[in-house]
This record gives C-alpha cells, structure tokens and sequence, in this order.
C-alpha cells in the first residue's frame, strides 16, 4: 500500500459474512501490524491511512529513543 509507505501490505481475510483487511509493514527484523478492520466500500478510509502513517511513525520514533 503506496499510499501509507514503503513494505506496506494489505492482507484480505474473507469471513463467511465479513470481509476483514490487516495492513501490516514489514522491516528487515519486525512485521509491524499497523490496524486490523472490516472494510465494507473497495476503497480505504482516510482515517485508517492515517491511523497507519501515524503508527508508522510512532514505531520509528521508539526504536531510535527518540520518544
């Protein structure tokens, strides 16, 4: 997924009535699971991409101390 960053990928998981998706980012030693919702229109909220840039970034910020 482009559109939150680099290694960002989509995973979809069809359930007997929902459809559930898990955006997840992958590093070189971690797979950061970055929100887990069920998605109901073919295009992704804003306030999930947002969610996950934001989680991103607060990865990022604990792993070099910077928090």
């Amino acid at each position: 997924m482009p559109s939150i960053g680099t290694n960002c990928h989509e995973l979809r998981i069809n359930d007997e009535n929902l459809t559930w998706r898990i955006i997840y980012k992958i590093y070189a030693d971690t797979i950061l699971i970055l929100e887990v919702f069920e998605k109901k229109t073919s295009k992704t909220p804003k306030s999930i991409i947002d969610t996950c840039k934001q989680r991103i970034k607060r990865y990022n910020a604990d792993v070099k101390g910077d928090n």
